[in-house]
């Protein structure tokens, strides 16, 4: 093989040279032709070597997903050629996956800020991705992989399964579904569901985008904005019906002066109640839209619990009901606005006094008392009213709504005393914007007794 790297040249002069100069010299030419080729072979050989290893480093970086190593060729030979254009194509291929990272990352960032859930599948069904916020909601493991299981893995909801089945093959020919449906997973959630397909170039679907609007709260607003109106309507509705009526018999002549005088103290009554209804809802309204800010200073809490009990003691008086008050010794000031926590007095008061029968007790006490931050800190100084009736009790079931608006445990008899259902409502938003706590505990048969705390003032 090495003869054949030797130069024809030298190969042809040997012979006609031995006769002239003698073996030696043929020999001594024949030697240098040999080492003269194997150099070249072997600078050919290791040229060639070097291609191949950059041709081959240049494959394992596209493979890897990572850009190669931008080497020049050398020579202009076929491999040094073929070599510089798989190079040019590599870089291209490089900058393509550069290009397609950025925009991966972008995408991903772009799905863990979103609030709304959002989950691909591919053409089967199966899952490709799923965000952050698709975990939260279907209670799914922040380190469990979800890709390439089945869509039922992450929630077995029929009603959410008959939606993505629906959608699968709807969107495949009329574009995105939207459906609107309640699921359990685990808590209920009401969703508002759109499903698109993700298509080739040749039209055909390769994958879906499902995005789930979580719209639970939404739907609790509609609710309660529903039997508020409901409530407020029907409210209305009896004291105007009796003020209408006995009117209008009294336009029509009575001529009995007791029938006169009982009808009329009916209509100021019912007009009484329908201006305390006005007035309690005009209150509760400014107290949510933060229309009646406080006048806050420092007091002396038993001295504004005093003030709304003599204002009170006559009323307790009237239905046979005893006032009682038991303060602690200890001066315990509080900063809030005095007018409003009277207000909450008053509201409490007259609460236990309307359900408290006749011969019974109501007492107001006012200590001191630590209660946990909410925020999970240290226990902070706060003082604690009470009021405590001795009335019938409320069911266990009643005592979480009871802050609700227009709710009664009795109607009938709530609206025979006068209620209008909004004063522990508007005691619950009072307390809560002086960063106070109100609490209700009862038993049937054995009263009720509704605790604020409220904190402490801060030492001068």
């Amino acid at each position: 093989m090495l003869l054949t790297l030797v130069p024809p040249a030298i190969l042809l002069g040997v012979l006609p040279a031995q006769g002239r100069l003698g073996w030696p010299w043929a020999i001594g030419t024949l030697a240098a032709g040999l080492i003269i080729g194997t150099l070249a072979a072997s600078a050919i050989a290791a040229a060639w070597t070097r291609s191949a290893e950059r041709v081959e480093e240049a494959a394992t970086a596209l493979e890897e997903r990572r850009p190669p190593a931008h080497l020049h060729h050398e020579g202009a030979d076929a491999m040094g050629l073929a070599e510089h254009r798989l190079l040019e194509v590599a870089d291209a291929v490089a900058r393509e996956l550069e290009v397609l990272a950025e925009q991966r990352d972008e995408f991903e960032a772009i799905l863990r800020s979103m609030t709304e859930a959002v989950v691909v599948t591919g053409r089967r069904g199966d899952v490709v991705l799923v965000n952050g916020a698709a975990r939260r909601m279907f209670a799914l493991e922040a380190e469990t992989e979800y890709r390439g299981r089945a869509f039922v893995e992450l929630c077995r909801d029929p009603r959410l399964q008959e939606f993505v089945a629906a959608s699968m093959s709807a969107a495949a020919d009329d574009g995105m579904v939207s459906a609107e449906f309640q699921i359990q997973s685990p808590a209920p959630h009401h969703l508002a569901a759109n499903a698109a397909p993700v298509r080739t170039t040749a039209g055909a679907a390769a994958a879906w985008v499902l995005v789930f609007h979580d719209i639970t709260q939404l739907k609790s607003y509609e609710t309660v904005r529903t039997d508020f109106i409901a409530n407020l309507t029907h409210e209305i509705r009896t004291p105007l019906s009796a003020l209408c009526g006995y009117a209008e018999t009294l336009v029509a002549g009575v001529d009995d002066s007791d029938t006169q005088r009982r009808f009329l103290g009916i209509i100021e009554r019912q007009s009484r109640r329908l201006a305390r209804l006005i007035d309690d809802l005009i209150t509760l309204s400014d107290l949510e839209r933060g229309l009646s800010p406080l006048r806050l200073e420092s007091l002396e809490l038993r001295r504004v619990a005093d003030e709304a009990v003599e204002l009170m003691r006559e009323q307790a008086e009237r239905q046979g009901v005893t006032l009682e008050t038991r303060y602690s010794e200890e001066v315990m000031r509080v900063e809030g606005d005095r007018d409003r926590l009277n207000q909450v007095m008053i509201n409490l008061l007259d609460n236990a006094i309307k359900y408290t029968p006749r011969d019974g007790r109501v007492t107001v006490e006012v200590r001191a008392a630590r209660q946990g931050d909410p925020s999970g800190k240290e226990a902070r100084e706060g003082v604690e009213l009470m009021v405590a009736d001795s009335g019938e009790g409320i069911p266990a079931a009643d005592i979480p709504r009871l802050t609700e608006r227009f709710y009664r445990v009795d109607r009938a008899r709530s609206r025979e005393l006068g209620g209008t259902g909004l004063g522990l409502a508007i005691v619950k938003h009072i307390v809560q914007l002086h960063r106070g706590h109100l609490r209700i505990e009862s038993r049937l048969r054995e009263g009720t007794t509704v605790s604020v705390w409220l904190p402490a003032a801060s030492a001068p």
